[in-house]
C-alpha cells in the first residue's frame, strides 16, 4: 500500500462522493485518474485489506429493528447453523467466540416481530436456541483509521 492507496482510503471510509462518478470525484481529490482510483481500490479489496464497501445506515432512524443475538452452538452444528444464520439478509455480523455461547449475531428488520420471526425460523431449522437482546439504549461509535500523514506519530 503506497501513499496514493492511503489518501484514497482516508476519503472514503466517511466521505464517499454521493455522485455519479464517485471515483472520479476522489482521483480528482488525489490527482490520479477515474480508472486508475478504481484499479486501486480493487486491489485493496481483492488483497482483503478492504473487506466491503457500502453504506452503514442507522436502522433505528429508518423505523427498523435492531438486535443483537447469542447462541450456543455444539461443535457438530456449528456449520449449518452459521450458514442457516447467514442466509438472511438482515444479519448484518456473524462472530465465533470462544465462550459458551459461542455465536453472535446481528439482525435487522422492519419490526421486532419479523425479526423474532426469523429467529424462530433459524431455531426450528437447526434446533438451537438463540438469545434475542435487543438494544435499550444505542451507542454509536464512529471509526475512521487514519492512514495518511496525520497518522504518523499518534497512538
Amino acid at each position: 500500500m503506497d501513499d496514493l492507496d492511503k489518501k484514497i482510503l482516508d476519503l472514503i471510509q466517511s466521505g464517499f462522493p454521493l455522485t455519479s462518478r464517485p471515483y472520479a470525484e476522489v482521483g480528482r481529490m488525489v490527482g490520479l485518474g477515474e480508472d486508475e482510483v478504481l484499479s486501486r481500490v480493487r486491489a485493496l479489496k481483492a488483497s482483503g485489506l478492504v473487506r466491503r464497501i457500502g453504506a452503514n445506515y442507522h436502522s433505528g432512524r429508518l423505523g427498523w429493528h435492531s438486535t443483537l443475538c447469542g447462541a450456543r452452538v455444539p461443535a457438530d452444528k456449528l456449520d449449518a447453523f452459521v450458514a442457516e444464520v447467514n442466509r438472511h439478509a438482515g444479519v448484518t455480523h456473524n462472530y465465533l467466540r470462544d465462550h459458551e455461547f459461542n455465536v453472535w449475531f446481528t439482525s435487522i428488520g422492519p419490526d421486532p416481530e419479523s425479526v423474532q420471526k426469523m429467529l424462530a425460523g433459524v431455531t426450528s431449522r437447526t434446533g438451537v436456541d438463540i438469545l434475542y437482546l435487543p438494544a435499550e439504549v444505542l451507542f454509536k461509535i464512529k471509526v475512521d483509521f487514519k492512514m495518511g500523514d496525520e497518522a504518523e506519530g499518534e497512538a
